[in-house]
């Protein structure tokens, strides 16, 4: 029998015995052989041998007699305190009494052996073992805990953010020095029970205060948001905010002051008005990118929960009966989850984090399938015309995504022109210099398709047009956009290799020009989707995801698929199972990015063995690590979060389905 040892996997035990007589190490270790244990064993009888020993080589554990000639168990105990290492320390002695017992655990010892009685000594190896990687596992849960407090104690001591927690009542509890500096008050102030939010806040917010609290109470968080706080002297200054509920009804809010950054800002524009229109669109072009990179990875987070929201509410659904009426309730958790999976889908369409299926399309064909769908969505009031050449170069994009782009300008014409008007739509071949290319970043010369959609509507301000794209920004009225369309088209046209540009005035209409490369290549035929076949099976798969929640509840999916599942936190878990489970493991499915060992590195880790490259790859959004692991381009089977039950279980069976390939894998 192997016993695992903390850090060692597999490896024999490596025992540190300090005893005197050699004929009673050897009972011990036949007593050990005997006990099933893999073990190397070191005789040490000095104190000196044993400090140099302890500070040399790796060990697992300490056995040591009670009483040597110029040595002792008590002894011993120190001299491995001394060292720093937390080893199981057994005494093994050939008489102990009650009293000296007593003073043996008092000593540190973690348990004493009688010589007479050795058949015990394994067992008590096994459990002393075990009892220290438990220790081993609390000592890093409390040193995880002390970084994330040292973390938020950095945090509130930078000086960057104000930080308050409030009672039910909205008098506040707690506060940094940051958050008093900002309202001018002292702490004096705040030991005495004399701070409140009203004091805080200019009396016009009360309203909006109000609404942000009932979206506090149902959904434990609110904003972050921009609002005004009130200085004691009077004076008005711009914040950022965000809540978020403790627990006891407290709350606990972070504020940015954001003056320097509006007078910043301000500054800015002014000095911008003076350079060139091209350096104002590099500025741009850079503010877009980043928002990109936040928007995915908000997207990227709440992917992985709405996956452990859709998982669970499919899993009941599927354990109740037709009638009962639990299943309206999970099925309208279902369809908010999937609502909100595709807010976070357009994020990432916004950010270029998509995984896309580019072909090579016409945009008149496009658009000739469109058009009934158009004339009904912008209503009869709008006339709509298309205007198209003979002939038209064709461009390299996903079609799915170019039809998205369509109708959400679509869309947005209709809302412009709300007592009817104009919609032209217009296709052609443009060349686009090196001058046009200059004045207008990032786009490219060279051949390009242009895709203009123009209305006769109230048209968009000045100061409006320089935020259109950016994601969550509306003029729209509360309930009418969520602020992602434009944000979703410039994402998708930027991540065709192309370039999207607003024309307006107001009173007079608006036009998008979308300009996107010109290929030569013929128009890929349309691929007829394959019904997937049948979704369960009886093979073992592989399942690696960091994330408790989500890993748990793809287990459950894949287990009631008919599959045996092996579940792994992380990638040397995963690889640790592969080498232990006794028969074939048929497919892995792995998050991408992991925290040590990437998916791609678990997948080459084992394509030399049985799962060879069947391997499935799940990732909530595709940031820079995802890039430089190949995934994108590499063609690999890939199922985007959230993760529903039928997605799961169809690819599973599709990849399991598949003729294995006679070369090693292909994985990134």
């Amino acid at each position: 029998m192997n016993v695992a040892t903390p850090g060692s996997g597999s490896a024999p035990l490596r025992i540190l015995h300090v005893e005197d007589s050699p004929t009673d190490a050897k009972l011990v270790v036949v007593a050990l052989r005997r006990g099933g244990l893999d073990f190397v064993c070191e005789r040490v009888e000095t104190e000196d041998t044993m400090r140099a020993r302890l500070g040399e080589g790796h060990w697992d554990l300490v056995l040591s007699d009670w009483s040597l000639p110029s040595f002792s168990g008590p002894a011993a105990r120190a001299v491995l305190r001394a060292s720093g290492l937390d080893l199981p320390f057994i005494i093994v002695s050939g008489t102990i009494g009650e009293e000296t017992a007593v003073a043996a655990m008092r000593a540190g010892a973690h348990d004493y052996v009688l010589k007479r009685d050795l058949a015990r000594l394994a067992p008590v190896i096994e459990r002393e073992l075990r009892e220290a990687q438990e220790r081993a596992r609390r000592r890093a849960a409390e040193a995880a805990r002390r970084e994330s407090e040292a973390r938020f104690r950095r945090l509130a001591d930078s000086g960057l953010v104000g930080i308050t927690v409030s009672g039910p009542n909205g008098k506040l509890t707690e506060a940094n020095d940051t958050f008093l500096s900002m309202v001018g008050r002292s702490r004096a102030e705040l030991d005495v029970g004399e701070l409140a939010w009203p004091s805080f806040t200019p009396p016009e917010w009360s309203e909006w205060n109000q609404r942000t609290a009932e979206r506090l109470a149902s959904h434990g968080v609110a904003g972050p948001w921009e609002t005004e706080y009130m200085h004691k002297d009077g004076t008005r200054f711009p914040v950022l905010v965000g809540l978020a509920t403790l627990d006891r009804g407290l709350v606990m809010s972070v504020s940015i002051d954001l003056t320097a950054r509006n007078n910043a800002v301000r500054a800015q524009a002014e000095a911008e008005r003076a350079l060139r229109s091209s350096e104002e669109q590099l500025r741009q072009a850079q503010k877009m990118e980043a928002v990109g990179r936040l928007a995915g990875g908000v997207a990227h987070d709440f992917n992985n929960i709405l996956s452990v929201i859709i998982g669970h509410s499919e899993l009941l659904v599927s354990d109740l009966d037709a009638a009962d009426p639990l299943r309206a309730d999970l099925g309208e958790i279902r369809s908010a989850a999937g609502r909100a999976a595709e807010l976070t889908k357009q994020l990432l369409l916004f950010s270029r984090q998509r995984i896309v299926e580019p072909k090579v399309i016409d945009l008149h064909e496009v658009l000739s399938n469109m058009d009934r769908m158009i004339q009904r969505i912008v209503g009869e009031d709008i006339e709509i015309t298309l205007v198209q050449p003979p002939k038209q170069g064709r461009v390299k994009a996903d079609p799915t995504h170019i039809e998205q782009v369509i109708l959400n300008l679509a869309v947005n014409a209709r809302d412009a022109m709300p007592t009817g008007g104009k919609l032209t739509i217009e296709t052609g071949n443009v060349e686009l210099d090196e001058i046009y290319a200059a004045s207008h970043l990032p786009s490219k010369p060279g051949p390009h398709v242009m895709l203009a959609i123009s209305d006769t509507g109230v048209g968009i301000a000045p100061d409006v047009q320089t935020r259109i794209f950016e994601p969550f920004f509306t003029t729209k009225e509360v309930g009418r956009g969520t602020g992602l369309g434009l944000s979703t088209v410039f994402g998708i046209v930027q991540q065709s290799g192309g370039s999207v540009w607003v024309y307006s005035e107001l009173g007079r209409g608006t036009t998008f020009k979308i300009f996107l490369p010109r290929v030569d290549a013929a128009p890929d035929a349309a691929r007829a989707s394959a019904m997937p076949s049948a979704a369960r099976g009886a093979e073992t798969i592989l399942l690696v995801e960091d994330d408790a929640q989500l890993r748990g509840v793809l287990v459950k999916m894949l287990r009631r698929g008919g599959y045996t599942v092996l579940a792994a936190d992380c990638g040397e878990a995963a690889l640790g199972i592969a080498d232990e489970h006794p028969g074939s493991i048929d497919l892995l499915v792995t998050d991408v990015v992991m925290p040590r060992l990437s998916g791609p590195d678990i997948a080459r880790s084992l394509g030399a063995g049985p799962i060879g490259s069947r391997v499935v790859f799940m990732s909530g959004y595709t940031d820079d690590s995802v890039v430089r692991h190949g995934i994108l381009e590499a063609g690999v089977d890939y199922l985007q979060k959230p993760i529903t039950q039928n997605a799961l279980l169809a690819k599973v069976r599709e990849v399991l389905d598949r003729a294995p390939p006679d070369t090693g894998p292909t994985c990134p």
